[in-house]
């Protein structure tokens, strides 16, 4: 019919550290690792991910990595790791923001950049769409964006200006099994 969009596709972002790898945490605080011998994929990402996709869900990382702009991590290090990612788990899309707070950038979160720049390349329909972290910054993030949020909540040592997450869980498989769950899967399959 003549006017009538499709609907747009539906995604499952991804906080890295602390979602999809093993953060480091010092004095109550989480911080990436330094090295790519450190990076540790958690237990369950990799079938998550996995049962997501099936189920039609686009699946993209979008990560602040503001190591890069202290001096405290390089690129390439940064890059490496997401290589190490793509190589392990069937992802559509690694974003990272490479800034700092004081650089105003439109991609660090709890800006929603990340999540906007991704559903205008791959036509997602962020109100159908989720995201999973373990900071405010994610949450925030998802719903400046539309989405719905999941925190995993590890009891850091941080202050939450954020607000509510729309859901509270211990990692990314039980956010998985509550999105299958919730979701209607006939006619969303990922190209």
């Amino acid at each position: 019919m003549a006017g009538t969009a499709a609907p747009g596709r539906r995604a499952v972002f991804l906080d890295r550290d602390g979602v999809v790898n093993r953060p480091v945490i010092r004095g109550g605080k989480s911080y990436p690792p330094q090295t790519l011998a450190d990076f540790e994929i958690l237990p369950g990402v990799a079938d998550a991910v996995a049962r997501l996709r099936a189920a039609g869900f686009l699946v993209i990382v979008v990560t602040n990595q503001p190591d890069i702009a202290t001096g405290v991590q390089t690129r390439e290090v940064v890059e490496a790791m997401h290589d190490f990612l793509a190589d392990r788990l069937t992802l559509d899309g690694i974003r990272m923001c490479p800034h700092i707070d004081a650089d105003d950038c439109a991609c660090r979160k709890p800006k929603p950049g990340m999540l906007l720049d991704a559903a205008a390349e791959f036509g997602i329909d962020l109100a159908a769409s989720h995201m999973v972290g373990d900071r405010w910054r994610d949450v925030a993030a998802g719903r400046a964006a539309g989405c719905t949020t999941f925190f995993i909540d590890y009891g850091y040592a941080e202050s939450d200006p954020s607000g509510v997450p729309h859901h509270v869980v211990a990692d990314l498989a039980e956010a998985a099994t509550l999105i299958l769950a919730s979701s209607p899967s006939a006619g969303q399959v990922s190209p």
